[in-house]
């Protein structure tokens, strides 16, 4: 009895030296200069999320209303990943409203927005990263379209934009990393940088042990056609199952009744390349039916103009951030001339108490913008696919 009651003592002791030495959260500290060259990524405050970090704009409710095709709902429930044995990286699109022709280090509700939507849910998954960046503005893109001229000057060649997240990736390496497999996960400008640090960083690098995949959406990713290596990347292959790893999955969507005009952002070949596209909803065959989760209300970067139509008729109550309506819409990969890309379409039927409208072009004030096509949803569409697949090549990787 008295070896018992002192083994309860040891562990009573050990447990509490383990809760006293247990590392604080990671506090906000000050920001660097607006053009500092290269910036320390240990400090905190250059996250939008990272583990232990206070604040982690990652923690975040993710619920998401499921509407049946009578109309009537029910609650999916988020549940975050209690020991992920792999990280993802993340580098977000275009959301800074920052009046420069660079956004700044300070994280605004647009960033903040672009995780709940793009990636916090990765965090069913993995270890989550997400470095902030000085990247190009939506005042520096609207130019082409009217915007007024962006404020001060650019900043010099080299700093800000892809620099800083070369260093955000040197230091999660050399500090966070300790072998584990890691998913990179762009869209849009963060999906072209990642495309170029892939390429320039880890393709025939040491880093590639680590390469479980990455996820590049809203960009163009080269291959030759009906190849799934060359181009853009000299070996690492397109995914075609969803346990393969060290593999790319890419695309770029427009809705099956507005394809890519001839000046669109998208989806064109190049050098003899054609722009590499494949299916989440199924990478074998290219055509399946994606399991969605799209905001409640709004879109990416408040570019869409008007709201969603009602979800359903009638309108149901809404109480979560997101929605899914399972078998509402089609993707599948298609090449229509110069252009490859993920065609969304979706499926009307007159028994479906659900919308037959669904919101996601870039709105003008002449209409919707086809040159970016369906790009304000590229995620939305497919994400409970890309997590699924994350999760399936993470358990292959390990």
């Amino acid at each position: 009895m008295r070896a018992a009651f002192a083994g309860v003592i040891t562990l009573a002791a050990a447990l509490a030296a383990s809760c006293a030495t247990a590392p604080p959260p990671l506090e906000l500290q000050p920001l660097p200069a607006a053009n500092v060259a290269h910036a320390d990524f240990s400090n905190p405050s250059l996250w939008l999320c990272r583990p232990g970090l206070a604040g982690d704009k990652c923690k975040i409710n993710l619920d998401a209303t499921i509407i049946g095709k009578d109309g009537k709902t029910t609650i999916e429930t988020y549940k975050a990943a209690t020991d992920p044995k792999v990280d993802c990286f993340f580098v977000y699109p275009t959301v800074s409203n920052d009046k420069t022709w660079a956004s700044d280090w300070t994280v605004d509700a647009m960033e903040i927005d672009d995780i709940k939507l793009q990636f916090a849910r990765f965090g069913s998954v993995c270890r989550q990263f997400a470095p902030i960046y000085r990247q190009t503005t939506l005042t520096a893109l609207r130019i082409a379209s009217g915007g007024p001229q962006p404020e001060g000057e650019r900043l010099p060649q080299g700093v800000g934009g892809y620099a800083d997240v070369v260093d955000a990736w040197n230091w999660y390496m050399a500090n966070e990393n300790n072998g584990r497999g890691v998913i990179l996960i762009g869209h849009s400008q963060g999906a072209g940088v990642l495309a170029r640090l892939i390429a320039t960083e880890i393709e025939g690098k040491p880093a590639q042990a680590q390469f479980v995949s990455a996820i590049l959406l809203g960009t163009t990713v080269l291959a030759p056609p009906g190849k799934d290596t060359g181009g853009t990347y000299k070996a690492i292959p397109l995914c075609r199952a969803e346990d393969q790893t060290g593999c790319v999955i890419t695309y770029a969507s427009f809705r099956n009744t507005l394809p890519p005009p001839d000046t669109a952002r998208f989806g064109k070949g190049a050098n003899g390349n054609a722009a590499a596209c494949n299916n989440p909803a199924n990478l074998a065959s290219g055509k399946g039916v994606p399991d969605s989760y799209f905001l409640a209300k709004g879109f990416l970067n408040g570019s869409a103009g008007p709201n969603q139509p009602a979800w359903s008729n009638p309108a149901p109550t809404i109480t979560t951030p997101f929605v899914k309506v399972p078998g509402l819409v089609a993707t599948a990969c298609v090449n229509k001339g110069d252009y490859t890309y993920l065609e969304m379409t979706v499926t009307p039927d007159p028994a479906d108490a659900r919308t037959d409208e669904l919101a996601g072009e870039i709105m003008r004030a002449t209409g919707p913008d086809l040159n970016w096509g369906l790009h304000l949803i590229d995620v939305d569409h497919s994400m409970g696919d890309l997590i699924r697949i994350a999760r399936k090549q993470a358990a292959a990787w390990k």
